[in-house]
């Protein structure tokens, strides 16, 4: 493997929401990744044709000096975007205008409902104020939604896309709850109980099939109608209704998912191939543990793809 287009770092493990959905809150260790542990890997990333760098978390802008992390980066070409809460938008709003290229922030439903799935309240008039902070600097600065979903909030999902175009974000996606991996700080998967907490019941069912469609007619949404059908039929699948099945998806050979600690998985879900404490990217992704994981895998067939909530397929 001699490319790695996109890469995705995990900033900060802890979290500035308390999500229904996900267990990374729940960790009382604040871990961060470093300059010196970037700085280590900029040659390699020369190398490695890495075109976008992804921070992610917990919340990245909780770092104790995120902004040093995303210079070096921009000063390579590479487009620097934050995964967010959008809690502290408004607090950083100059240094997001000036360090970064793009933001994603997560948006759960309208006002209330959002604050009421992420327990936050006054989240989405944080996000409102940061956001139109942000643009009053840098008008033109592409901030788009994601939206996770689930039993609370299967029923406004077109409500949700609405807000987010009344926010003046550029674009909505939506990703199902994952509800059965080790994702999301969790020590062991959920018990079937947690899961149903958060998954759709049959009943709901046709009330989200109804929202998607209108999702599908949207220009706003920027999933597929491929992908809005895969968020059905991945509820439909833990009710034994339909069978999980794989995305189009070649996020092992096109990204990583670095972790605070510098452990490197092939994508969120996979596990760790290697560790940049032993050695670079260029040589981690080229070893035989990574090089073994790639030859065996079969997207099509693999238990954990198929019931990926997500997928990635760009160029390699």
């Amino acid at each position: 493997m001699t490319k790695l287009p996109i890469l995705l770092i995990e900033a900060h493990s802890r979290c500035n929401c308390r999500c229904e959905m996900c267990d990374i809150w729940k960790s009382a260790d604040a871990r961060e990744f470093s300059l010196s542990q970037l700085e280590a890997q900029l040659d390699s990333l020369d190398r490695l044709g890495t075109r976008w760098v992804v921070f992610t978390g917990g919340e990245p802008l909780m770092h104790s000096s995120f902004f040093s992390l995303c210079k070096p980066l921009r000063a390579r070409g590479i487009d620097v975007s934050i995964l967010s809460t959008g809690l502290l938008f408004e607090r950083y709003a100059a240094e997001i205008a000036e360090h970064l290229d793009s933001a994603i922030v997560s948006l759960d439903g309208p006002h209330a409902l959002h604050d009421l799935i992420r327990h936050t309240p006054g989240g989405f008039d944080l996000i409102a104020r940061g956001v139109a902070a942000i643009h009053s600097l840098r008008p033109a600065f592409p901030i788009s939604a994601r939206s996770v979903v689930q039993r609370r909030n299967h029923h406004a999902l077109v409500e949700t896309a609405s807000a987010a175009r009344d926010l003046r974000l550029t674009s909505i996606s939506y990703l199902a709850a994952d509800l059965t991996s080790t994702a999301f700080n969790r020590a062991i998967p959920w018990a079937i109980h947690r899961q149903n907490e958060i998954a759709l019941t049959a009943a709901d069912l046709p009330t989200l099939d109804r929202q998607l469609e209108g999702l599908a007619q949207d220009p706003f949404v920027l999933d597929s109608p491929t992908h809005l059908a895969r968020i059905a039929q991945h509820f439909r699948a833990h009710l034994n209704f339909a069978t999980h099945s794989s995305p189009r998806c070649n996020a092992p050979w096109v990204s990583g998912y670095l972790t605070a600690e510098g452990q490197l998985q092939p994508c969120f879900f996979h596990p760790t191939v290697g560790s940049t404490s032993r050695g670079s990217l260029t040589e981690i992704l080229s070893a035989p543990q990574a090089a073994r994981f790639r030859e065996s895998l079969n997207v099509a067939t693999n238990p954990i793809c198929q019931k990926c909530v997500c997928s990635l397929y760009a160029e390699r």
